[in-house]
C-alpha cells in the first residue's frame, strides 16, 4: 500500500491526472494508424499475484469503415474537419470481494459483480489543432445474465485453483445503459520522442457515472496520434503513464443496478469513496500492422472498508 501510495503521490507532483475505467481502448496512446483494425484487450489481477476487487475483464474491438453505417453513430456529436474511425466491442468485467471461497455474504467488503456489454464508438481527430474527441453508448446487463460466476469458476478449474462460491450473493440482473463523451489536446510534443496530452471525460448512465480531468504522456519512439492514419511509423516502442483522478456518482458494481433493488448485498451511498486516485502505466509496441502491449494498474479503496487494488493486462492487435 505504501509503495503504491508514493507512486501515485509522485506521479501528481509531476502532475498528471486522467480519467478512469476498467478498460480504455479510446486513449490515444493505445491509438493504432489504421481505420480497419481488430484489438483483444485482457485484464486479470492474476498478473499481479491477486484474486480480489476488479478481478478480470476482457473487450473485443472491431474498427472498420462500415460501421459508420452503424444508427447507434446517431447519437454522437462528430465534429467537422475530423478523421474518424468507427468501432464496435463487446466488453466483460467482473468484481469479486477479498473472501470469494466463502459461500456467505462478505458484509465490509465489495459484493460479486458482473457486467456485459455492446458498445459502439467513433473516435474523431482534427489533424490541424491536434486534438481527438470519442463518444460511446454501451448497452448491455450486469448480474448473473453476464456469466460471470461461469467465466470465473470455469478459469480455476482449469488452473486448479479453489473454485469460489459466493457468486449466488452476486449483483441482481439490470439493464446497462451508459453514454461517454471525451476529449483529448496535445499540450506538448518533442520530436518523435515525448508527448504529454490533456484529457476531460463524462461518463453518465447505469452502470457508472462519472466524471474526470487530466494528462497523459508517452515516452520512446512514438508516432502522433494527432496526424492521418497515413503517417505511420515502421516501429514504435514506448511507455506511458497515466496517472488518474475520478468523481465518482454511480458504481452499479458496488452499488447495485440502478432499477433492480433487490441485490443480496450492496455499497450503501454513504459509504462511497468519491474520489479515487488511480495509476496506470505500460509498455507498448507497434509495426505497422501489429500492436502488442503490456499493463499495469493500481487504485486506491472505492468504498470506506474496502481496500486498495491492482491488475494487470495485455492487448494484442492487427490492421487489415
Amino acid at each position: 500500500m505504501r509503495k503504491t501510495t508514493l507512486q501515485i503521490l509522485l506521479l501528481f507532483i509531476m502532475p498528471n491526472y486522467i480519467f478512469s475505467q476498467k478498460i480504455n481502448n479510446m486513449a490515444s496512446f493505445r491509438d493504432i494508424k489504421s481505420d480497419t483494425y481488430f484489438r483483444f484487450n485482457y485484464d486479470n489481477d492474476y498478473f499481479t499475484s491477486s484474486d480480489k476487487n476488479y478481478t478480470q475483464g476482457y473487450n473485443f474491438e472491431l474498427v472498420s469503415p462500415f460501421l459508420g453505417k452503424n444508427p447507434v453513430n446517431g447519437l454522437f456529436y462528430i465534429p467537422e474537419n475530423t478523421e474518424n474511425k468507427f468501432g464496435l466491442s463487446i466488453e466483460h468485467i467482473g468484481f469479486t470481494p477479498n473472501s470469494y471461497k466463502s459461500p456467505e455474504i462478505q458484509y465490509g467488503d465489495r459484493p460479486f459483480a458482473a457486467a456485459i456489454m455492446l458498445k459502439s464508438f467513433v473516435i474523431s481527430t482534427n489533424i490541424e489543432k491536434k486534438y481527438r474527441g470519442y463518444s460511446s453508448f454501451n448497452l448491455g446487463i450486469i448480474g448473473p445474465g453476464a456469466f460471470g460466476k461461469e467465466m470465473q469458476v470455469a478459469i480455476h478449474e482449469a488452473t486448479g485453483n479453489t473454485i469460489p462460491q459466493g457468486w449466488k450473493n452476486q449483483i441482481k440482473n439490470d439493464i446497462v445503459l451508459n453514454y461517454e463523451v471525451g476529449l483529448e489536446k496535445q499540450l506538448y510534443r518533442f520530436k518523435n520522442l515525448l508527448s504529454i496530452q490533456s484529457d476531460a471525460n463524462l461518463k453518465v448512465g447505469t452502470l457508472f457515472t462519472n466524471a474526470s480531468l487530466g494528462l497523459s504522456a508517452t515516452i520512446g519512439i512514438i508516432n502522433s496520434p494527432f496526424t492521418s492514419n497515413e503517417d505511420k511509423n515502421g516501429f514504435q516502442l514506448y511507455f506511458y503513464t497515466q496517472p488518474v483522478i475520478n468523481v465518482i456518482g454511480y458504481d452499479a458494481t458496488l452499488q447495485g443496478g440502478l432499477f433492480n433493488r433487490k441485490s443480496p448485498y450492496t455499497i450503501s451511498n454513504s459509504s462511497m469513496e468519491r474520489f479515487t486516485a488511480q495509476h496506470n502505466y505500460g509498455l507498448v509496441l507497434k509495426t505497422r500492422t501489429l500492436y502488442f502491449e503490456y499493463s499495469r494498474s493500481a487504485i486506491t479503496r472505492e468504498f470506506d472498508s474496502g481496500n486498495s487494488a491492482k491488475w494487470g493486462g495485455i492487448k494484442i492487435g492487427f490492421t487489415f
